[in-house]
């Protein structure tokens, strides 16, 4: 197993390739509702809507008396009452990350669980849990120390199950615009390696262009959406070496469906956010999913930023939310075909942005640099989802509650 800690190296053309291999899958629908709430970041465990017992593992009954089970966040604050160390296995994707730590864990509620276990936690120490998604997509419980430590992200084996931007080569779509190029800053902030850049025409200069020329490991490529061609031509001369990709693409127009409407807005909204997302997919899965466990303890992760109303559509921007609504389709399809390789596929949705598209919105509106720092956050805690800004974040909670009437209220 390599030095997460140390800068990928050039690989000897002469040496098998290490194969990828992912845990085993989700069995139950219980299992999958916990994976849903830990790519989300929430912290949960069943509680007993008759009796109040928690319980762990996810069950579908109480197993005291049979009652109906909720999902209910719950502190972070635990006990790690024991440890040991795994140094041999019959699964294949552990082999690989030996020798391994876990332990039993006392949480608040009194239940006790195995967990997952950072290298600054030992027995007796006051840890805070938090639910992780392994590479198989199972929701996992992982030990962190109680106050930051030096080694809190360098951890071998909390970068499992995160796809940490240290040290990884990196590719953001849309280098044009001003979310592409804060997302690319923040990413090199927080330790990538190399950032390539996307510039969708080459003979044109765009605000910022000087200062991502002269920003050390950035690369700018040429990477046009609406072309399979150039798609294709990238990811023949980078796909091998890219880790993670970012995509920022987007086009926003204003316009409704009878009134105010333009037909070509859809359109390229539809050519751009979501025929360019399938050719990105086409061109850079085959070969992120053959090396998504080949020696580096980080996965490999697909980061799509897209809108809020892709759920609920949007009242004068109704070919943007279309556009916004198949996105999310594809990246939920993604996500279930990456899962197979171990890559985290994940959605970053956003309110309305502050850019000139949205110029008539009024505020609240969400910074670039705000959902930058998003997407170095759901690489670094391995999320699926997260809700970047008021905007987003009342959006997503009036519709899970009801979606419906959330619907309503965003086009009436």
């Amino acid at each position: 197993m390599s030095d997460p800690l140390l800068p990928p190296q050039r690989k000897d053309p002469l040496k098998m390739l290490h194969l990828g291999h992912t845990p085993p899958r989700l069995r139950s629908r219980a299992a999958k509702a916990m994976a849903v709430r830990a790519g989300q970041g929430r912290f949960v465990l069943q509680v007993c809507a008759d009796c109040q017992t928690a319980t762990y593992p996810p069950r579908d009954r109480c197993p005291q008396c049979w009652g109906e089970l909720r999902w209910t966040d719950q502190p972070q604050d635990a006990v790690l009452l024991a440890e040991t160390v795994v140094r041999a296995t019959t699964d294949s994707f552990f082999r690989g990350h030996l020798p391994w730590r876990i332990g039993t864990v006392q949480f608040c509620s009194g239940l006790t669980a195995i967990a997952h276990l950072h290298g600054d936690v030992a027995t007796g120490d006051a840890v805070k849990m938090r639910l992780v998604l392994d590479r198989g997509g199972n929701p996992a419980f992982f030990a962190l120390p109680a106050k930051e430590t030096p080694n809190m992200q360098d951890d071998p084996q909390l970068r499992v199950f995160t796809a940490a931007p240290k040290h990884r080569r990196i590719l953001v779509t849309d280098g044009r615009s001003r979310l592409g190029q804060e997302v690319a800053l923040a990413l090199l902030n927080a330790g990538a390696g190399t950032v390539f850049l996307g510039n969708a025409d080459r003979l044109m200069r765009f605000d910022g262009m000087d200062r991502m020329l002269a920003t050390p490991r950035i690369d700018m490529v040429p990477l046009d959406m609406t072309d399979s061609r150039s798609c294709q031509e990238l990811a023949g001369l980078i796909g091998g070496r890219v880790d993670v990709i970012v995509n920022t693409a987007s086009h926003v127009r204003p316009g409704g469906v009878s009134q105010g409407s333009r037909l070509s807005t859809l359109q390229t909204a539809m050519e751009v956010n979501v025929a360019g997302l399938m050719r990105l997919a086409q061109s850079f899965g085959p070969a992120m999913a053959g090396r998504s466990d080949d020696g580096v303890n980080s996965a490999a992760a697909f980061v799509d930023v897209n809108s809020v109303y892709g759920m609920t559509g949007k009242q004068g921007f109704v070919g943007f939310a279309a556009s916004a609504a198949a996105r999310l389709a594809l990246v939920a399809g993604l996500r279930g075909e990456m899962a197979a390789a171990g890559i985290r596929v994940t959605s970053v949705l956003c309110g309305p942005v502050d850019d000139e598209w949205h110029q008539t919105v009024p505020s609240p509106k969400v910074a670039p640099a705000r959902i930058a720092k998003a997407v170095v956050q759901v690489l670094e805690q391995g999320l699926e989802e997260i809700y970047v800004g008021d905007v987003a974040e009342d959006v997503a909670q009036r519709w899970l509650k009801d979606p419906l009437l959330a619907t309503r209220e965003e086009n009436q």
